[in-house]
């Protein structure tokens, strides 16, 4: 969401808003030699448009009837049936945070998929198409993740202010999928953190290797459900000198926007990377959340995990990467009961042309429930699955 490419520092903490890498030629241009976005109305305007569709399918060892993938979190969490997960464009206009003069600028994001469910936000665009009646509309419906206006203050070394509806700063991988190496995602992104806030935020950019972030925003996911429910999310970025290494801090804290009404709601992520070699990347994640009396009053629900990625570039069109995760949920936040979520994936992806990308993965998961409820498809807890899918770049 709003960065640079997930590859490069500042990028693993969803600091910005996401986008694909907008120097490569997408498919309209490739079909027809024009990219919409150099004709000169647009760049008179300043505005940048874009998009991109991306749709697969996943096998489990241990599926359902129903088709549900059980905790599997969304992108994969249907088996045995073609999704569209996303279907995605947006409309930005970038403001200049290099020049010495103020800018205006802002974005909106509309998506349409299998994905949106989870990333719709309480009180906006979760009730436009709901309808509990329709299988379809259960599982395909429409999303607004991102609608905000931006400001860029010529002060000190440049104040960037974002005001609206937004993606959050929190963790590394994200919603948008030409920016994650997996089709699948991590039981800490899904579970753990929030997909999208409302409220504004401002980043100053203290010298080319620190920056902070923070604002106010209306919980987690929330838009206007129990209004007034503030809390506060900032964040410190660092990149070395040398751009090989790079941290990204992140926390919020205060009540949620949900039902959890005069209950705090605390988290923090910590997410560092590094480029041992030009091609070999290394992505490590710890979070941690509480809620303020989530199991009952005095007893506070917390979850905590640890995620690793290791990617390697083997040539132009062609990565492999890995990705060991441990998530634990001693609150019950995926089931009623709380257990210990392990999960290792390997994948690749293969770019054959500069708008299509597939990302074939093989996935094992399993859960330490001792007897007290099952988690994946099938009444089982432990499985492995195999999924694909296909992004083209408009």
């Amino acid at each position: 969401m709003r960065k640079k490419l997930i590859a490069t520092p500042l990028v693993g903490s969803a600091l910005l808003s996401a986008s694909v890498n907008l120097h490569a030629e997408g498919l309209v241009e490739s079909l027809t030699g024009t990219n919409v976005n150099e004709t000169q109305a647009l760049k008179n305007l300043g505005i940048e448009v874009g998009g991109w569709a991306d749709a697969g399918i996943t096998y489990a060892s241990h599926s359902n009837d129903s088709g549900n993938n059980g905790a599997i979190p969304f992108g994969t969490d249907r088996v045995n049936e073609f999704q569209l997960n996303q279907a995605y464009l947006y409309l930005e206009k970038a403001v200049n945070t290099s020049g010495n003069d103020w800018d205006f600028g802002g974005r909106v994001d509309f998506l349409f998929g299998t994905d949106a469910n989870s990333t719709q936000a309480g009180g906006w665009d979760d009730e436009i198409l709901g309808s509990e009646n329709n299988k379809y509309f259960n599982q395909y419906d429409i999303a607004f993740p991102q609608a905000y206006a931006e400001i860029f203050a010529p002060i000190g070394n440049g104040l960037t202010i974002k005001a609206g509806h937004f993606y959050t700063i929190i963790g590394y991988e994200v919603v948008t999928s030409p920016d994650n190496f997996f089709y699948s995602h991590a039981f800490t992104m899904n579970y753990g953190e929030p997909f999208t806030h409302t409220g504004a935020l401002a980043t100053y950019q203290i010298n080319d290797n620190w920056s902070i972030t923070g604002g106010a925003v209306d919980g987690w996911d929330n838009f206007r459900h129990n209004g007034g429910d503030w809390s506060f999310l900032g964040g410190v970025n660092w990149t070395s000198d040398n751009e090989k290494s790079w941290l990204a801090l992140s926390v919020i804290s205060g009540e949620n926007g949900d039902d959890s009404v005069g209950q705090n709601t605390t988290m923090y992520s910590v997410v560092f990377g590094h480029d041992f070699t030009d091609n070999l990347h290394y992505i490590f994640q710890h979070d941690f959340g509480v809620v303020e009396d989530g199991n009952g009053p005095g007893d506070d629900a917390d979850w905590y995990g640890i995620n690793q990625y290791l990617t390697y570039d083997i040539n132009e069109q062609l990565s492999a990467g890995l990705r060991a995760e441990w998530f634990s949920d001693r609150g019950g936040r995926i089931n009623d009961f709380g257990t210990s979520y392990y999960a290792a994936t390997a994948g690749l992806n293969y770019s054959p042309l500069s708008w299509l990308k597939f990302r074939p993965e093989v996935r094992y998961d399993w859960a330490d429930t001792n007897g007290a409820g099952t988690v994946y498809g099938g009444n089982k807890n432990e499985q492995v699955q195999v999924a694909m899918d296909m992004i083209i770049t408009f």
